[in-house]
């Protein structure tokens, strides 16, 4: 069974019911790292470094991220190492992303998509498998990965 971190900033909260339902549909095992009270302050960034640490330390095979636009998660889930996030509002996006470009963590916006297409872009990206028959995507890959050990040495 997959196990999938999810966590909501104090915006994002709205979706929490209707993202680990479809965790859970998609027979899949939440890990929930919260927020449950849209009254206690909860910054993205720190989200996004709880999913990252999951999906890291292999406790978490995917993530889900849930801000108010999902922008801010998006960006920074995107600056840790071994994350491909992106921020989907349509459901081929959400399992394209994951078929081609191996994402691993889905954004989304609280304030961009209501309950029910949260559900099926959740159940979209769950669904979804990384094609790596396909040497194109293997490819653009190993690229992007290349990417961010180039970046890593530049700062380091």
């Amino acid at each position: 069974m997959m196990k999938v971190a999810v966590a909501f900033d104090h915006r994002g909260v709205r979706l929490r019911g209707a993202v680990l339902e479809a965790v859970r549909q998609a027979d899949c095992e939440p890990i929930d790292l919260g927020v449950e009270d849209a009254n206690v302050r909860v910054d993205y960034p720190d989200q996004a470094a709880a999913v990252s640490e999951q999906i890291r330390s292999a406790r978490a095979e995917r993530g889900i991220l849930v801000c108010g636009s999902g922008v801010g998660a998006c960006v920074a889930a995107g600056k840790l190492p071994g994350i491909r996030a992106a921020i989907c509002h349509d459901a081929y996006s959400a399992h394209q992303g994951v078929e081609h470009d191996d994402m691993n963590v889905l954004c989304l916006g609280s304030e961009i998509v209501g309950e029910a297409l949260a559900q099926e872009l959740v159940r979209a990206f769950l669904g979804a498998r990384f094609n790596e028959s396909d040497p194109r995507y293997a490819a653009r890959l190993k690229k992007i990965e290349q990417m961010a050990r180039d970046a890593a040495r530049e700062h380091s």
